[in-house]
């Protein structure tokens, strides 16, 4: 599985590599291991041109997807698609949520990926559902996983003190 994670803006607060490790989780659990995901921070002008080109909706949004598995050619390669995440959307969506900024990315990229795994919100109440359910528990994994993260290099640290502290430092 390859995740690629880039963008034109950074945030403090928001790692790309351990954002990259939450999209293989998530990509994991969905049993789509295999496959290669996208994934683009950015801003609100960047997001707002690619919605208006893509979705004829001439303003910013939080995430988009781009799936490269539908069409003519969905077939041929292991990419799943793209997902786009406007960190300036996030940032205000968040807040009003009374989330930080990293959480309100992590339920953006699970709402992106679910998209490209086929959950659409729009299409039925009981679909709705279903993917609010899906993002739930993809949210719940990441969770689990930072927690696990959080005590290992507690664990790292606290070996790494007492090995300079053996060696009188």
């Amino acid at each position: 599985m390859a995740v690629l994670v880039s963008g034109t803006i950074s945030a403090r607060g928001i790692d790309r590599r351990v954002l990259g490790r939450k999209a293989a989780i998530v990509l994991e659990a969905l049993g789509l291991a295999e496959s290669e995901l996208s994934l683009s921070l950015v801003r609100d002008t960047e997001i707002r041109r690619l919605n208006r080109a893509y979705r004829g909706k001439d303003r910013p949004t939080d995430v988009l997807s781009f799936s490269l598995r539908e069409g003519e050619f969905g077939g041929v390669a292991r990419g799943l698609g793209d997902v786009v995440i406007s960190l300036e959307t996030a940032k205000r969506q968040g807040c009003e949520n009374g989330l930080t900024l990293a959480e309100e990315v992590n339920r953006l990229l699970v709402h992106g990926i679910l998209h490209l795994a086929g959950y659409d919100h729009e299409t039925s109440a009981p679909e709705a559902r279903r993917m609010k359910r899906k993002e739930r528990e993809m949210l719940r994994r990441i969770a689990e996983w930072c927690m696990q993260e959080e005590t290992a290099s507690k664990r790292r640290s606290k070996r790494r003190r007492k090995a300079l502290h053996a060696l009188g430092r």
